[in-house]
């Protein structure tokens, strides 16, 4: 078996939150709130793909 990336368990994570956030945001009817938990997401989603590209070339993937 492979050895889990922690740090991919934490972006999904992460990702998860801010997409309950936008859901929250969205039922208090807070703009502010679901801009940030869209900004929020763009960057975890983000860094999780260029963390993946960096250990693809690294050839830990």
């Amino acid at each position: 078996m492979k050895q889990i990336k922690w740090i991919f368990v934490l972006y999904a994570i992460l990702a998860t939150v801010s997409i309950m956030g936008i859901g929250v945001a969205i039922g208090e009817e807070s703009i502010l709130g679901i801009i940030g938990s869209i900004i929020v997401l763009v960057l975890v989603m983000g860094l999780g793909f260029i963390t993946k590209a960096k250990f693809r070339a690294n050839g830990d993937l």
